[in-house]
């Protein structure tokens, strides 16, 4: 398969720059989403493993406007029916997923590390957000992430996404439910066209060289099961980023 010459680029600078991004994701300086002295504006001040929530030209989220079109790879997963233990670690709840759990993208393997969720969707599209967002994050053998994204919008109630919903942890709290199976390929929307671009984690220490590919296709949850999320988290999104000359790609 043929990718866009700055595609090409693209993922060869990931290669070089994502070996950092995990380089201060220990650093513990409380953060938060609200407006004050520890919200997203001020990220960059609070901790010097944080510079880069305010110095860094590549960060995420993002406002997608006037994709370019492009011959991307497709997106194949190996995902399975999991046992999950789902997380609220007071900025998100995560499902945690065993081992074995993959994303081939041309010719780099990925490992899914997570799936956790902001509301509204911190992607935007001509300046609008969906009521929520998953976020699959994955991580190749280098240790370079890719995130996958996909937009969750308010209307039928989701089956897959029922027992998440169903299950929500509290604050600190970690939970499995016995018996509990949950099919990671349900949470996939059935067409797979995405936006592909670079950016960073949403989260401080903000570290760039993450790949982002963000599903075209939505997927349905309920106004319930968006409620019982609000219910724990609010608002759990940072601000669209500037792009700052980045292109985003879009597939055929």
């Amino acid at each position: 398969m043929i990718l866009p010459h700055r595609f090409t680029l693209l993922l060869a600078t990931l290669l070089i720059t994502a070996g950092h991004a995990l380089a201060s994701d220990n650093a513990t300086t409380p953060w938060s989403y609200g407006k004050g002295a520890s919200g997203p504006e001020h990220w960059g001040e609070l901790n010097a493993a944080y510079e880069g929530c305010s110095q860094g030209s590549y960060q995420s989220p993002i406002d997608i406007r006037n994709p370019e079109k492009a011959d991307l790879p497709a997106l194949q997963f190996g995902y399975q029916v999991i046992e999950p233990f789902f997380v609220n670690n007071g900025a998100t709840v995560k499902i945690q997923v065993p081992a074995g759990q993959t994303l081939t993208l041309g010719t780099q393997r990925y490992e899914l590390q997570e799936v956790h969720f902001h509301t509204p969707s911190e992607e935007a599209f001509n300046g609008r957000r969906a009521e929520m967002v998953a976020h699959f994050v994955h991580k190749n053998a280098l240790g370079q992430l890719a995130v996958l994204a996909v937009l969750l919008q308010a209307g039928k109630p989701s089956s897959a996404y029922g027992p998440v919903f169903a299950h929500l942890p509290r604050p600190g709290e970690k939970i499995s439910v016995e018996g509990l199976k949950l099919d990671l390929n349900s949470l996939l929307p059935a067409e797979r066209s995405y936006y592909a671009y670079s950016g960073s984690l949403t989260t401080p220490p903000c570290s760039e060289g993450v790949q982002w590919m963000i599903m075209r296709q939505t997927v349905q949850i309920g106004p319930d099961q968006v409620k019982a999320f609000r219910a724990l988290f609010n608002a759990n999104a940072r601000p669209v980023q500037a792009l700052n000359g980045r292109a985003v790609y879009v597939s055929d």
